[in-house]
């Protein structure tokens, strides 16, 4: 599928996008941070993992993920970089990033536990952007 660059205007409005979204999902925030994905969205996120489908199955998946830090506690940072973002032919946005995960402990400094690539669908629902899929690589795998 062809695709075209984006205005400087829409670059920043992704960029405020996931600024918004990684911070709800570091507060624990996740029925805000499924909230961010169409109700027929895809979610890849685990190497070896069959997506979650649909908003709920986010959301279902969120819940195990933080139902496992509750027996070890720690705060996680996700940092988008290098975010190129395209207009496909069908008007959806094709956004491609790096992604790096900080862990902190209690009592520990931050530690990098992860680095992948982020590859997602964006479409505007209700005049806000909404992920469609995301499909995660993590590297190493």
């Amino acid at each position: 599928m062809e695709s075209t660059g984006v205005s400087a205007e829409l670059y920043a409005e992704v960029l405020q996008y996931y600024a918004r979204q990684m911070q709800a999902l570091d507060a624990g925030k996740v029925e805000e941070y499924a909230a961010t994905f169409t109700e027929d969205a895809v979610f890849g996120h685990t190497p070896g993992r069959e997506p979650a489908r649909t908003r709920a199955g986010i959301l279902s998946d969120l819940y195990q993920v933080r139902e496992r830090f509750t027996v070890d506690p720690q705060q996680r940072r996700h940092m988008f970089t290098m975010v190129d973002v395209e207009r496909l032919g069908d008007g959806r946005l094709r956004s491609t990033c790096y992604a790096l995960v900080l862990t902190t402990r209690p009592g520990d400094g931050p530690e990098l536990v992860r680095s992948c690539v982020v590859r997602d669908v964006l479409v505007r629902e209700d005049g806000r952007l909404r992920n469609q899929e995301r499909l995660v690589d993590h590297d190493g795998f």
